[in-house]
């Protein structure tokens, strides 16, 4: 690459194929958005149909490519045909964002052994069984981008999210591992922490006015962030513009977890 490149060029993502897997909503949804923006052609998958089919049609609307795919992130099966469907279709896998999740939120004594299993299953073995089938495409074609989600709960918690939060920080230590050994395959991995992002998982936090208020209150901007606010960290991460990073976990998350408090000391 030249010492001082085409700066804007670096964002650009024209002629590369995304794999969005959980892109029917939320996070995900204004993901593949923007990394079809950008110039990616985008493979939109969901385990509901109908969503994955919504976004592509938002997609091909502002004159973007995509396609729409079910799977099913339990299932290695569904995993597997979903990454092998689409490297026979596009040839590669340039970029991959992986969302799916689930928080029951209760207190760890009250946990079953099956609410814990179904939370690990999806958030933090459904993240496995993605990246691994992702991985072999991306080391065989020597490049590529992979985005895991983790959140700021892997790092700060309150009652009832010990489960939940132990996935996400399980997975930022899960792309630091990935990123050691994908690294000489020259492919990055990536982890994205969001905070209070107004999306279907939180639903029922927003419905509460003074839960969610609380919740606003705890940011640096006072206030709930929007899906289109992790546009700009996707695309950075999918992009040649974040070609010397990997490994790390790229916190945005309003200032949630670096406020100590409300109160404003007079200093």
């Amino acid at each position: 690459m030249a010492e001082h490149p085409d700066y804007r060029a670096l964002f650009d993502l024209t002629g590369r194929v995304a794999l969005v897997v959980g892109g029917g909503s939320g996070i995900g949804e204004a993901g593949a958005l923007a990394l079809a923006a950008h110039g990616a052609r985008v493979a939109v998958a969901d385990v509901d149909q109908a969503k994955a089919e919504a976004t592509v049609a938002l997609i091909t609307e502002r004159g973007g490519t995509a396609s729409a795919h079910v799977v099913d992130v339990r299932d290695t099966a569904s995993v597997d045909r979903l990454v092998a469907t689409v490297q026979a279709a596009e040839g590669r896998i340039d970029v991959l964002l992986d969302m799916p999740a689930i928080n029951i939120r209760k207190r760890l004594a009250d946990y079953t052994d099956e609410e814990f299993d179904r939370v690990v299953d999806l958030n933090l073995k459904g993240t496995f069984r993605v990246a691994r089938a992702v991985a072999k495409v991306m080391a065989a074609q020597k490049s590529g981008s992979m985005i895991l989600m983790s959140s700021m709960r892997g790092t700060s918690v309150e009652p009832g999210q010990s489960i939940y939060g132990s996935t996400k920080a399980a997975i930022t230590l899960l792309v630091k591992g990935l990123a050691s050994e994908m690294a000489e395959h020259n492919v990055r991995v990536n982890a994205l922490a969001p905070s209070i992002i107004a999306t279907p998982i939180n639903a029922v936090i927003r419905d509460n006015p003074a839960w969610k208020e609380a919740y606003a209150s705890r940011t640096a901007f006072g206030r709930w962030g929007e899906t289109y606010e992790m546009a700009g960290p996707i695309v950075f991460l999918a992009s040649d513009a974040a070609s010397y990073v990997t490994g790390t976990t790229l916190y945005a998350d309003g200032g949630w977890t670096v406020v100590d408090g409300r109160y404003k000391p007079p200093v």
